[in-house]
């Protein structure tokens, strides 16, 4: 679907776990080469293997810088509907998928890579109450709900 700018979006297929890499490319390509129009490029983490990129230019263009670009495999048929990538564009809180119960692994902090216990979800202030499990006295931490990795999903229903 065209925007109202006459922009397309595509989606660019990659090697896994190279999207960031793809997409680095694609600025390094078009410092070299003017002809390239592109608005705007999104790797979203939740896609694997995936780049999207809002361009004026055609399909036939798009393939063309993908043979420029080491990790890109092919264009997909066909342009990508904004309905269809939108909710990527709005941050997720960094709480979302932590209930009480889960496992997590500290990333950060004093406390960086303990395992812990998930207590109390705060939304609100996207942090998150755990205790540590090697710990003799349980002590509740407050972290920042972007400092622990989900381990293992509370299995509560």
């Amino acid at each position: 679907m065209s925007s109202e700018f006459g922009n397309k979006i595509y989606a660019l297929k990659t090697t896994a776990n190279k999207e960031r890499k793809v997409v680095d490319d694609i600025v390094e390509v078009m410092k070299d080469h003017d002809e390239f129009v592109i608005t705007s490029i999104m790797a979203p983490d939740e896609v694997r293997g995936y780049v999207f990129i809002e361009t004026p230019d055609e399909y036939a263009r798009m393939e063309q810088l993908v043979r420029l670009i080491p990790n890109a495999r092919a264009v997909v048929k066909g342009e990508t509907d904004f309905a269809e990538i939108e909710h990527f564009l709005e941050p997720k809180p960094a709480v979302s998928g932590i209930d009480e119960g889960t496992i997590v692994e500290l990333i950060a902090g004093p406390f960086k890579g303990e395992k812990a216990v998930v207590k109390r979800v705060d939304s609100g202030k996207e942090e998150i109450t755990v205790e540590l499990y090697e710990s003799m006295v349980p002590i509740p931490i407050t972290v920042r709900g972007d400092n622990v990795r989900v381990i293992e999903k509370s299995t509560e229903d």
